[in-house]
């Protein structure tokens, strides 16, 4: 920070004091602080606000009057007293325009005090599928992102039933009653009976088709 000749400093600063009878109003979180002269109050400069030795910046907020700038025609600003603007990420400090990444699933950037991020992994969403039904993203070990595998609860389930399945069949007794006659005396009809021959051991009524013995073939029509 640059600083003024003792003697600038002495024209600028008169003695007694002239300050106006009423302080000014100042915009909200600019506070009331004296002048560079330490005579009248002022409304503090803000960040970014031009300042000089007479209107100085809050240092409540750590600000300085900056003069690297003034040799471009610019002016002094008020800047934070570190002037190097950065983000601090996990206890780490990243200078303003620096990519990081605080993950292998992040590339972040450090811009003007704050970071953006953008995923390194890719957000693809699987849809459930006939030879999947139950899909979920997993960590492979040795790996960044996970990946999408099919529960392997679901194969278990499915092997499980196919197991109890014959089991059941091993263990259940077999039973059932004899066919019924045939519903019609004649031609095609239908024989019932009850049994358990099935996949869940289960009582049912099952239906088969029968013929006792072909219905006679009508006499021809004589002509009248």
């Amino acid at each position: 920070v640059m600083a003024l000749p003792s003697q600038v400093c002495a024209q600028m600063c008169s003695r007694p004091c002239y300050c106006p009878w009423v302080p000014p109003r100042c915009p909200p979180g600019s506070p009331l602080v004296l002048d560079g002269c330490g005579c009248c109050k002022i409304c503090a400069r803000r960040l970014g606000e031009h300042c000089d030795f007479l209107h100085v910046c809050d240092q409540s907020q750590g600000l300085i009057c900056d003069y690297r700038m003034a040799s471009a025609g610019t002016g002094a600003t008020c800047n934070f007293e570190d002037s190097e603007e950065g983000c601090e990420v996990h206890g780490r400090f990243y200078r303003d325009g620096e990519i990081f990444q605080p993950s292998c699933k992040l590339q972040c950037r450090c811009l003007d005090g704050g970071f953006t991020c953008v995923p390194l992994c890719q957000e693809d969403v699987r849809l459930p599928t006939p030879d999947c039904p139950y899909p979920r993203r997993v960590e492979i070990p040795g790996k960044c992102c996970p990946e999408w595998t099919c529960d392997a609860r679901d194969q278990h389930l499915r092997r499980d039933a196919v197991a109890a399945s014959s089991l059941l069949s091993y263990l259940c007794q077999e039973w059932s009653t004899e066919w019924s006659t045939c519903s019609v005396t004649c031609g095609v009809g239908l024989s019932t009976r009850v049994s358990n021959q099935n996949r869940y051991c289960r009582l049912e009524t099952q239906r088969r088709l029968c013929m006792a013995r072909p219905c006679p073939a009508l006499p021809a029509a004589f002509p009248a």
